[in-house]
């Protein structure tokens, strides 16, 4: 496996959502996947999967992955506008700790630009328009920032952890789907999120609990 280095998020290492995705698919586990990420994952940089391990040509020890029983609770959805008017006032429009993220990053005009804002009852949701070709680590990725936004405040970034997905779907290329967030609490520099991505019909594509962790204190 090689992460292509237009799939960053922070600089110089890969979205957390989108190389969670590929770990899962290489593992060809089926329901429920969990992945943590023990490493900032490399780009372009050959990985193996072995054992439900991830590992660099070193012999570092990026990730892990397996198969779990728990079955993430839904966000509930929002219709399009509703998503069209948070996604407008996304912070990260002025202010983003990794504006080249492929997935939320506003200074990426090749990138998922999923851009979620916050509604009033501290969710967030954003539409997301499904690029020309999808796949599992499209979902995964769509699902991943969406979640971060619920808790990400201007001076203290945080990065993903351990992402647990199960995928209903994929959707078609060019769908305007709608994706939301919500956190389910913050212990220190942890936050524990969930997400879940839905398809114009208002069927459920995806849905996903994640450990995001705060790279600096307030």
């Amino acid at each position: 496996m090689i992460i292509p280095a237009r799939y960053n998020g922070p600089p110089g290492s890969g979205n957390g959502g989108w190389c969670a995705g590929v770990f899962a698919a290489a593992s060809g586990l089926g329901g429920t996947v969990e992945v943590t990420l023990r490493q900032p994952p490399p780009l372009e940089t050959p990985l193996t999967l072995d054992g439900g391990e991830v590992h660099d040509p070193d012999g570092r020890l990026i990730a892990q992955v397996r198969g779990v029983d728990e079955v993430p609770e839904v966000v509930p959805p929002v219709d399009v506008d509703t998503a069209r008017a948070a996604s407008a006032a996304y912070p990260g429009l002025v202010d983003h700790p990794f504006p080249g993220c492929f997935v939320c990053g506003p200074g990426r005009a090749d990138g998922l630009r999923i851009f979620p804002g916050r509604l009033p009852d501290g969710r967030t949701a954003a539409p997301f328009t499904a690029p020309a070709e999808v796949d599992a680590a499209t979902v995964w990725a769509a699902l991943d920032c969406p979640g971060g936004w619920a808790v990400i405040d201007a001076g203290r970034p945080y990065v993903l952890g351990r992402m647990t997905a199960v995928l209903e779907g994929l959707p078609t290329p060019g769908d305007e789907c709608v994706v939301t967030g919500m956190a389910d609490g913050v212990w220190g520099r942890k936050a524990v999120v969930r997400t879940s991505l839905y398809a114009p019909d208002g069927r459920l594509l995806g849905r996903a609990l994640a450990a995001w962790i705060a790279l600096s204190e307030a």
